[in-house]
């Protein structure tokens, strides 16, 4: 009976999972962990006043993130989360179109499909990431088609929301 592992599952395993962690890249994390927890607070922070702002919003129909009152499971939430976290997702009434013109429009944020970053990103799945599936596919997995995903950084939250605004009037149009 061999031990040995066949040269592919290596490779391949190699190609899923990368290398081992090279000196500098472990720095980089080491340095960075220092600084999380406060990283963190600022972004949640950001995250709810965004929310708070959006649910106030007369072109947004729905706001989802679990800091909001309005969030079905917020008791929940607050029962089990120390912070509500800098990821939040909202639906424009336009539609497809609306939330592809939002991302399309945004000047602070920058539209990528990404998360945890000190940037603020949004992404329109409609048209992004659940693309190629069909609207009907889109609405089983609770896919609206003028929903719009955000990952709040570290910037201003006030230039956040302005930026958010702005793009919000050009989106609905």
């Amino acid at each position: 009976m061999s031990w040995r592992v066949p040269s592919y599952r290596i490779w391949f395993t190699y190609k899923m999972l990368g290398p081992a962690l090279g000196p500098f890249e472990g720095f980089l994390v080491r340095r960075g962990l220092k600084t999380l927890p406060i990283r963190m607070q600022a972004q949640g922070a950001s995250a709810q006043a965004l929310a708070e702002s959006l649910e106030n919003h007369r072109a947004v129909r729905a706001v989802h993130y679990p800091g909001l009152k309005s969030f079905p499971q917020h008791a929940l939430a607050r029962r089990q989360m120390s912070g509500f976290g800098a990821m939040l997702s909202f639906e424009l009434k336009g539609g497809h179109r609306a939330g592809r013109r939002f991302v399309e429009s945004v000047k602070v944020a920058t539209l990528a499909v990404s998360l945890g970053g000190t940037e603020t990103l949004v992404q329109h799945p409609a048209s992004m990431t659940h693309g190629p599936l069909t609207e009907s596919e889109r609405a089983t997995s609770g896919i609206t088609e003028g929903l719009v995903r955000v990952s709040v950084g570290l910037e201003d939250t006030n230039d956040l929301i302005e930026d958010f605004d702005q793009a919000i009037r050009k989106a609905t149009r």
